[in-house]
């Protein structure tokens, strides 16, 4: 009999895992797969490591900062600062038609670019900032506002508008069109106000210090152990049901697999929760035979959109060429320079279209539309293809193999349940479900869940 079994070993379930084994719960981490990550992860392939999902790691804070979630994931997982070794960006930028803000990890950077570029707001933009709901009120307002309607009300200048929640989407939009203000909140203090980082062995670097610190105390983590079903009797789940056939019993269990996948465990039928659709990616890696920055390219990110509105929504086609974010991991400030130059692309995708293409139509489309993707880039950043030695490119249904989110959702569900409950009262959710979302939302997801609901 355990204490919790965790479903998934992303960076939510190991996170959670890590906090209880701490107190000496005893807790099994349950992964479907042979690595450990889920979307955040890495694989190696013709010689090369590849992280998957990992553009940059949100909420950096100068080391020595007390408050803010980096912070506080670090007070409560017991890591010093220097296990991650985080590098900050050295610069980004949100390019539209005619106008280009550029950012960094200092708000004051953003803010001359709006008194520059559009002088006329930069009292609203002060005004939208001092709105902003802090952490601890994030899911509590219960107002579910529209972010598009509060900056509205604030911001006159629809261009300004459209470019600030540009970012916010790609990093955190759930839905289509639009974001609940709380989160909208988080999103934006999380990469505005704190910043952007990247640790230099990357997404590994943080996968293996997880792992190794929950098996530390004691805990077991399996892999190649995905669940068959959540057996419930009564008001509880009564046993974990694998799909070898085994059966595990714990006093509760934590799932980072999805809410609705999680109710499909339990063969609770759920009504569609995303009328509006669900939102995907698809991203391509290219390996450089020089750094970015040699080729004219010396932005950390820049998320791009060719017209002054911006479109966030499921394509018709298999991808939307209208936007995107290029991101260099080279042009993160390393104390060294990385072995290769690397650039990815990513675009909103329909999974559907993907899903339905037999397997040599997917070889082919993978490569058709990398040059696609590649060419509409290159519109808003210098063009590196001269200098393409290696690539690869993956999908919303990549995203749908490693994570079980219907649809391949990047960021999970519209609807969030924030305090991580639900209809079985020992079962809990954590992960982009619950509504923290980023590699630093997930990990305090994971730790926030673990400490309200298991540590009593």
């Amino acid at each position: 009999m355990y204490d919790t079994i965790i479903i998934g070993a992303g960076m939510s379930g190991l996170a959670a895992g890590v906090r209880l084994a701490h107190f000496g719960r005893r807790v099994c981490i349950l992964e479907r797969h042979r690595a450990i990550g889920g979307l955040n992860s890495f694989y190696k392939q013709r010689g090369r490591t590849y992280d998957v999902g990992l553009h940059a790691i949100t909420n950096f804070v100068p080391k020595g900062t007390r408050t803010g979630p980096l912070a506080k994931l670090f007070r409560q997982l017991r890591v010093a600062w220097e296990d991650w070794a985080l590098a900050p960006q050295l610069g980004s930028a949100i390019i539209f038609p005619n106008a280009i803000l550029q950012f960094s990890n200092s708000i004051e950077v953003l803010e001359s670019e709006i008194r520059l570029r559009f002088p006329k707001q930069i009292d609203n933009f002060r005004r939208l900032i001092a709105s902003l709901h802090d952490y601890g009120q994030f899911g509590q307002s219960g107002a579910n506002r529209s972010t598009r309607k509060v900056i509205g009300e604030i911001i006159s200048d629809p261009l300004l508008a459209e470019m600030i929640l540009c970012p916010v989407l790609f990093y955190g939009g759930a839905r289509e069109h639009d974001i609940e203000f709380d989160q909208f909140s988080i999103l934006f203090r999380s990469i505005f106000l704190e910043g952007l980082a990247r640790p230099l062995a990357g997404i590994q670097r943080i996968l293996k210090m997880l792992a190794s610190r929950f098996k530390e105390h004691g805990g077991e983590l399996r892999l190649r152990a995905g669940v068959a079903k959540i057996a419930v009797k009564g008001d509880s789940v009564e046993k974990v049901i694998l799909e070898d056939g085994s059966e595990l019993e714990a006093r509760n269990v934590l799932s980072s697999a999805g809410f609705a996948e999680t109710m499909r465990l339990c063969n609770e039928s759920q009504p569609d929760d995303q009328p509006d659709g669900r939102i995907s990616i698809v991203e391509s890696i290219s390996v450089l035979n020089a750094p970015p920055r040699s080729l004219g390219y010396d932005r950390t990110i820049v998320f791009y959109n060719d017209s002054e509105t911006f479109h966030y929504e499921k394509p018709e086609e298999l991808i939307d060429l209208r936007s995107g974010t290029v991101c260099s991991p080279n042009n993160f400030a390393y104390p060294e320079p990385l072995d290769e130059g690397v650039m990815r692309i990513t675009s909103l995708a329909n999974y559907e279209r993907w899903a339905s293409l037999d397997k040599e139509s997917y070889r082919q489309a993978k490569r058709d539309w990398y040059e696609k993707l590649v060419a509409s880039a290159i519109r808003f950043v210098p063009d590196f293809r001269a200098a393409v030695i290696e690539t690869d490119v993956f999908t919303p249904r990549t995203i749908h193999r490693f994570t079980g989110h219907a649809e391949g959702a990047l960021y999970g569900a519209a609807q969030k349940r924030h305090d991580g409950t639900s209809h079985l009262k020992n079962l809990f959710i954590c992960g982009n479900d619950q509504g923290l979302v980023g590699i630093v939302g997930a990990i305090i997801s994971g730790i926030s869940i673990a400490n309200q609901h298991l540590l009593k």
